[in-house]
C-alpha cells in the first residue's frame, strides 16, 4: 500500500540531496503557532503540530512553550523531504498549529506533539484524544526525556495522560522489525539513530489498538531523543549528513505509515 503511494526517485537518497532540500526551506518566520493563522484547510496533507498547555518550566527554550519547540522550521524541513520523494504532495510552506480541543485536529491524520513531558491535559481532552485515535488518528510524540530538573512529568506524564485517555493503555517497546521502519526506508537498526544532545540510547515505544502489537499502531513515541532536532538545524551544519538523514528517514517512514494505516 504504502508503495504504491509513496516512491524513490533513485535507489538510495544521499546526504547531499536531504541536506540541500532541507537547508531551501529553512524557515525565517517570526510567530510561533498562532492557531488563528493556520492556513485554509484544502485537503492536501498538512504537518499538524499539537499545542497544549503546559506546566513546571516549559518556557526554558528561548521563552517559548514546550509544544512550540522547533515551530515552523522542523515542519518545513521534513515536509520539503516528503515533497521530493513521495507522491503525497504535502503544503511545503505552510504547517497547522491545532489544540486538542479544535474540532479541525479530525481533519489531520497524523499529529505531532514534542516535550510531552510538560503536557497537562484536561479531561475533555482526553475524550477528544481518545476518539481521534480510535477513528484512525495517528500521533508522533517526540523530543522529551525525565527532565525533572526542569519541572516536568517525565515519560510517566505521558503514560498516565494516555492511560486517562484510553483506560488501560500501555506503551510497549518498539520492535525494529515493525512496519513503521521499512515503510519507505529500511530502518535496520536502533543503533543508527543519532543523538542530539540525550545521554543514553533513544527508547521508541508504540501504543497499539487493544495493546496488541498486532493491530494498529496508533502512537509512536521517541523517548529520551530529539528527532526533530536535526530535522529544525539542518542548514546550520550543527550535525552530520548522515546524522540528520537517520531523522529524516524516521520522519518520513512516520507520515506515510500514519497515511497508510
Amino acid at each position: 500500500m504504502a508503495r504504491m503511494m509513496a516512491r524513490l526517485r533513485t535507489p538510495l537518497v544521499t546526504g547531499a540531496v536531504l541536506l540541500v532540500l532541507a537547508a531551501a526551506t529553512l524557515a525565517q518566520r517570526g510567530g510561533y503557532g498562532q492557531t488563528s493563522r493556520n492556513p485554509r484547510y484544502d485537503g492536501r496533507f498538512m504537518f499538524a503540530r499539537i499545542q497544549y498547555p503546559c506546566f513546571g518550566n516549559c518556557y526554558y527554550y528561548r521563552r517559548l512553550p514546550s509544544w512550540a519547540h522547533g515551530y515552523p522550521s522542523a515542519e518545513e524541513n521534513l515536509m520539503k523531504i516528503i515533497d521530493s520523494i513521495t507522491d503525497l504532495r504535502p503544503h511545503v510552506d505552510n504547517s497547522v498549529v491545532v489544540s486538542l480541543d479544535d474540532p479541525d485536529l479530525f481533519k489531520y491524520p497524523v499529529s505531532y506533539m514534542t516535550e510531552s513531558s510538560f503536557w497537562l491535559m484536561s479531561d475533555k481532552d482526553g475524550q477528544t484524544l481518545r476518539a481521534y485515535l480510535q477513528k484512525g488518528g495517528f500521533i508522533i510524540f517526540d523530543d522529551f526525556r525525565n527532565d525533572f530538573g526542569r519541572g516536568s512529568g517525565g515519560l510517566p506524564n505521558l503514560e498516565s495522560n494516555l492511560q486517562r485517555a484510553i483506560p488501560g493503555a500501555r506503551l510497549l517497546p518498539m520492535d525494529i522489525n515493525h512496519p513503521i521502519f521499512h515503510v519507505f526506508f529500511d530502518v535496520t537498526s536502533f543503533n543508527i539513530i543519532p543523538q542530539a544532545y540525550d545521554y543514553g540510547a533513544p527508547v521508541f515505544l508504540g501504543l497499539y489498538e487493544d495493546n496488541d502489537p498486532h493491530k494498529r499502531l496508533m502512537a509512536i513515541i521517541n523517548f529520551n531523543t530529539d528527532i526533530s532536532d536535526f530535522w529544525e538545524f539542518t542548514a546550520q551544519g550543527w550535525y552530520p549528513v548522515d546524522s540528520a538523514n537517520q531523522a529524516y528517514k524516521l520522519g518520513v517512514n512516520y507520515i506515510i505509515y500514519g497515511m497508510t494505516h
